[in-house]
């Protein structure tokens, strides 16, 4: 088995002509690495409704509907996130329970407020009433304000992560860009955030020193938009690792953290 925990297909109103050649053609490459299944999340319209990582309420309920049609529609290949905003938090607190009767088995938080705000906090209380995983976009080492988003950086998740202590925090795309040896600094001292592979750096010694930092037992594999370099990072891994520190990444610490049968086969 091998699972992506961080996956992007395109809604028909997103930006992107192409979107049902788009997500064929991740369909196809995913059966060409091996991917059993896709964790989807999708962004409201991805910006040409409201802006991406402030979508509006009626954005969010479009996307996460697309999403929740995706799932019905390939039933064993894909599951979802539930996408929220937390600036509307009576309306994320109502798409997480609209998601679970769909089907979702995780949160997908952007950067429409930063980790350390307390608007998080309900939908942080949310994830643990349901066991639900919380996949959080993180820039690594946020040094600035970036315009168009309230982006968190690892230090500002780990403040989250310690609020909530029994919920498993996703660190979105280590490869994503940034200083991820900053990341993997702070994110060693707590133990329910795991370290998701995605993104397109694939800079030499960074699969080793997740390992040195958090173990194989908090590792994650995904690809978020580029999906040759996650194909890239398994074929290292293959090579780098025994068989069952390579099983934990491939697919059993998803299986851990997420509910029970959320994937074919677990």
């Amino acid at each position: 088995m091998l699972i992506d925990v961080h996956a992007h297909f395109f809604p028909e109103r997103s930006a992107r002509a192409d979107w049902r050649e788009y997500n064929a053609s991740r369909l196809r490459a995913g059966e060409r690495i091996g991917i059993t299944v896709h964790l989807n999340s999708v962004l409201g319209t991805f910006g040409r409704s409201s802006p991406t990582y402030f979508p509006s309420p009626a954005d969010v309920t479009y996307g996460n509907e697309w999403a929740f049609g995706l799932q019905r529609e390939q039933p064993r290949r894909v599951r979802t996130y539930v996408c929220v905003n937390p600036n509307y938090p009576d309306h994320a607190l109502a798409e997480i329970e609209r998601g679970r009767a769909a089907g979702a088995v995780g949160i997908k938080l952007a950067a429409s407020r930063r980790a350390t705000d307390p608007l998080l906090d309900p939908i942080c209380a949310a994830g643990a009433r349901h066991g639900l995983p919380i996949l959080h976009h993180i820039w690594q080492h946020r040094r600035r304000d970036w315009p168009g988003q309230e982006a968190s950086d690892a230090a500002e998740l780990c403040h989250l992560a310690a609020r909530h202590p029994t919920v498993h925090f996703i660190l979105a795309h280590i490869g994503g860009g940034g200083d991820w040896l900053h990341s993997l600094a702070v994110v060693s001292r707590h133990g329910n955030v795991l370290v998701d592979l995605s993104g397109s750096g694939v800079d030499g010694g960074m699969l080793e020193a997740c390992l040195a930092a958090v173990g194989a037992e908090r590792l994650l594999w995904g690809t978020d938009m580029t999906m040759e370099t996650g194909w890239a990072k398994l074929r290292y891994l293959e090579r780098l690792l025994p068989p069952e520190p390579l099983e934990l990444i491939r697919w059993k610490n998803a299986a851990r953290i997420f509910p029970p049968r959320s994937f074919p086969g677990d």
